[in-house]
């Protein structure tokens, strides 16, 4: 089983949580699954007007059209997705025939106040739908990111966090091949 993840933050900043939650989810692969991350941060807001891709548009759109499935790591922003990573996918959307993003297998995972995202990642649901894509529904990966669980450069610490992690990756890895074939 060969599969290629591609992992895209919500989150622009160095020192995010939810960045730390895809290099946690990095050393936590099956066999013969790899997951590289994209970088959002010069990615400027879709615009129709823009009639040349922007390189770090078309980099980006460059990996998910390598990626057998996603890992989308979803802040949340007044109660909703943060605008980084619903902004990549309305980038790619608008490829013909949506073929970056239809019937590829997806997991969310989130880290962020009380809730751990639960709010964004259920809008993240929604916009998955129209996109075609597959999420994942279990393990659903909820993390408090202000509980002490992620060190000050934002990475996990948490070993219960960590093994849901793993435990996602593993079903990820599963859900992609079915998907696949």
């Amino acid at each position: 089983m060969s599969i290629k993840l591609l992992g895209i933050s919500g989150s622009l900043r160095r020192q995010s949580s939810n960045s730390g939650l895809l290099r946690a989810a990095q050393k936590q692969l099956p066999a013969g699954v790899t997951l590289e991350i994209a970088d959002l941060t010069e990615v400027p807001f879709y615009n129709a007007d823009i009639l040349t891709k922007p390189i770090a548009v078309s980099r980006v759109l460059g990996q998910m059209a390598d990626a057998d499935a996603f890992v989308l790591a979803c802040p949340e922003y007044n109660y909703s997705i943060a605008p980084a990573l619903k902004n990549i996918l309305d980038w790619a959307s608008r490829e013909p025939g949506n073929t970056l993003l239809s019937d590829k297998a997806v997991a969310i995972m989130g880290a962020g106040g009380g809730m751990g995202t639960s709010r964004s990642q259920y809008h993240l649901r929604q916009v998955c739908v129209f996109l075609n894509l597959h999420p994942l529904n279990k393990p659903e990966v909820f993390s408090n990111a202000f509980a002490g669980g992620f060190d000050a450069d934002g990475n996990l610490t948490d070993p219960k966090i960590t093994q849901l992690v793993a435990e996602q990756m593993q079903a990820l890895a599963v859900w992609a091949q079915r998907i696949k074939a």
